[in-house]
């Protein structure tokens, strides 16, 4: 897996990379980047998810991706850490760290800050957005002291590769009809990339390996071609049927096999699991 795509897969909606604007598709009314209100997730919610990864036909257990919210007076600090297992690591190392801040009446972002150990690759990028005056101010070389200081124009209601998780998870699903599609902008590696994310319906009882059948809401984002995805890829995404709307299962080729990431556990959600059937 190339640069940061081990932890980027696990990022749910995060992954949504497309060019493509689609118009002739139905945009779902809902898909307000500057309005949402958290209604779905609270300090202490910890989600974890195993990655697997498929090469030659064998599913290689990678490694885990762990969620984590913790909070201050008027922000939640988002953050999600990657590493590889042990047996994976004479293929590939990873050890990656991912930091947002949001605030709290909005769910937009003010600082975002990643650190990544992947192979001999290494990076830390601070980015602190300033959304009233719309830019981002990054901070970025192979280590904390030594960085390079850039400044960027952005659009209003920025969000990052966290903050568009938690965006997502709290829109009202209940509004969007199968076909519809929400787009949306964030900004990483001092790019903007404008994000567009299917809705697919409802799937019942669908079977989590190790986890249990769940109620669940299929997505499929299109992704970006480069080193990671070929051109007209499509990732899958399910997320609980409930009040929580955690992502349970992802699935995803790569330009060189495919991965998949599972819910292995989660603790301290905001409500009773109400999705999951047995």
């Amino acid at each position: 897996m190339n640069k940061s795509a081990f932890l980027l897969l696990a990022c749910c909606f995060c992954l949504s990379f497309s060019a493509d604007e689609r118009p002739m598709q139905r945009q779902a009314a809902s898909a307000d980047p500057c309005t949402v209100e958290n209604k779905v997730f609270q300090a202490g919610e910890k989600i974890v998810y195993k990655l697997y990864y498929n090469w030659n036909f064998v599913w290689l257990a990678a490694g885990e991706v762990t969620f984590e919210v913790s909070e201050t007076a008027n922000k939640y600090h988002l953050a999600a850490t990657g590493r590889t297992y042990s047996s994976y690591e004479w293929f590939y190392r990873v050890r990656d760290r991912y930091d947002t801040f949001v605030n709290k009446d909005n769910l937009l972002p003010s600082t975002s800050i990643k650190e990544l150990q992947e192979g001999g690759y290494r990076l830390y990028d601070k980015t602190t957005l300033d959304q009233r005056n719309g830019v981002a101010t990054c901070v970025r070389g192979k280590t904390r002291d030594r960085t390079k200081r850039k400044e960027h124009d952005i659009d209003p209601c920025m969000h990052d590769i966290l903050s568009i998780m938690y965006y997502a998870r709290n829109l009202d699903f209940d509004t969007f009809h199968e076909g519809d599609y929400f787009p949306i902008k964030i900004f990483m590696d001092q790019t903007t990339y404008p994000l567009q994310v299917h809705y697919k319906g409802k799937e019942d009882k669908k079977r989590i390996k190790g986890s249990g059948t769940y109620d669940s809401i299929v997505f499929s984002p299109q992704l970006v071609a480069g080193d990671v995805f070929e051109e007209d890829t499509e990732m899958n995404i399910w997320v609980t049927n409930d009040e929580n709307r955690i992502p349970i299962l992802i699935e995803s080729p790569l330009v060189v096999g495919s991965v998949k990431a599972v819910l292995k556990s989660y603790e301290g959600l905001k409500y009773e699991m109400t999705a999951k059937r047995d």
